[in-house]
């Protein structure tokens, strides 16, 4: 018997990682996160962070992730769309 996910097939094991990483992080308002520090928190490469976050930034209802800055490392904006 197979188990129904909660996510749509179309995440992969890190979106899904990342997703999850920023429902437990978020707080009201506008976030800031590091790529070096959601690597270092979820265990995946900031290289797999960078890559997923512009992917997701594209294709996940739940946020709206925007590439800040970079300065030692991608600063990512997150916050959560208006409805």
């Amino acid at each position: 018997m197979l188990l129904q996910s909660k996510f749509p097939i179309k995440y992969n094991e890190r979106q899904i990682c990342l997703i999850n990483y920023l429902k437990c992080q978020m707080k009201p308002g506008s976030n800031f996160f590091k790529s070096k520090y959601i690597a270092r928190d979820t265990g995946l490469s900031s290289k797999e962070v960078g890559t997923n976050m512009a992917l997701l930034s594209e294709i996940c209802p739940d946020f709206k992730i925007e590439r800040y800055s970079y300065s030692n490392s991608t600063t990512w904006l997150v916050t959560v769309p208006q409805v």
